[in-house]
Order: C-alpha cells, then sequence, then structure tokens
C-alpha cells in the first residue's frame, strides 16, 4: 500500500465501520440470511471488546479514516504451556483492499499484543479451501497439519 496503514485498537465510535467488516466476514462462512449470527450474539461481541475482564480483545486497520480491515482474538490458558495463549479468532480486510498487506499487518498486530500480553503462541484456523487466506498464512506461520473437529451443544 501506498498510503500510510494504521493498526490499532478498536473504539466504541467504530461500530458503524466494524460492522459492515464483520457482515461480510460472517457472510464468508456462511453466517447470512436465515444462519446469519443473532444480533445478540454481534453485541455481545462488540461489548467484550471493551470489558477489560473479558480475553477478547480487537484491532482495526485504518486507512485515511477508513477502517479497512479487523482482528479479533482471544486469549486463554493452556494445559501444554505456562504461558497464556493467543487464539486469532477472526480476520478480515476490505475486499477492495485484499492483498495489499493489510492482513498481514493485523496478523503482526495481534503478534505484537500476544508477545507483551506474555503468550508463548498465537494460533490461528482457516477452511482448507480458503487458498487466497492460506497463501497469506504460509508466510507468516507453520501448518500444523491439524484437523478441527466441532460438534455443537445448543
Amino acid at each position: 500500500m501506498t498510503t500510510p496503514l494504521r493498526i490499532r485498537p478498536i473504539e466504541r465510535s467504530d461500530l458503524a465501520q466494524w460492522r459492515p467488516l464483520w457482515d461480510g466476514y460472517n457472510a464468508f462462512y456462511g453466517r447470512v440470511g436465515e444462519s446469519a449470527l443473532a444480533q445478540e450474539i454481534t453485541s455481545a461481541t462488540w461489548q467484550r471488546f471493551f470489558d477489560d475482564k473479558e480475553p477478547v480483545r480487537a484491532w482495526v486497520a485504518e486507512c485515511e479514516g477508513r477502517i479497512v480491515g479487523m482482528v479479533h482474538c482471544v486469549f486463554h490458558r493452556s494445559t501444554s504451556r505456562l504461558h497464556d495463549i493467543c487464539y486469532l479468532q477472526d480476520l478480515f480486510t476490505a475486499e477492495d483492499l485484499r492483498g495489499r498487506g493489510v492482513g498481514r499487518q493485523l496478523v503482526l498486530a495481534v503478534y505484537e499484543a500476544a508477545r507483551l500480553a506474555g503468550c508463548s503462541r498465537v494460533y490461528w484456523q482457516t477452511q482448507a479451501n480458503n487458498s487466497t487466506a492460506r497463501a497469506l498464512y504460509d508466510t507468516l506461520a507453520e501448518h500444523k497439519g491439524f484437523i478441527v473437529y466441532v460438534h455443537e451443544l445448543a
């Protein structure tokens, strides 16, 4: 990118610009229409970003006053490490700026935040067919070959 990109913690005043990215992220993973997240989930997620008691954190990428990317992560304990680890849960950039380093800068910001928090690892998951994201992720981290299983309880 030729225009400077600023990565910063999310602010309450970012809601109107964050929401379309959040909705785009959820639509990408099929959570749209009848399968869309309930508004109460979105509201709770938004509130968690600003609650110091919550392990959920969020940053945005800003370019010329426009929020063009978001990343959310969760800090948590691990049974295989002494120090906390960081799960990078959501990453999404504006479609018109993909491939210009926004996602990379957001991941690097999470790395730095996790380092400052004393974490010993950052990890995340994506769909096997998300080749665009995987091309970036392969330059930033090591794929360990794990397969994710999910069983919904509610």
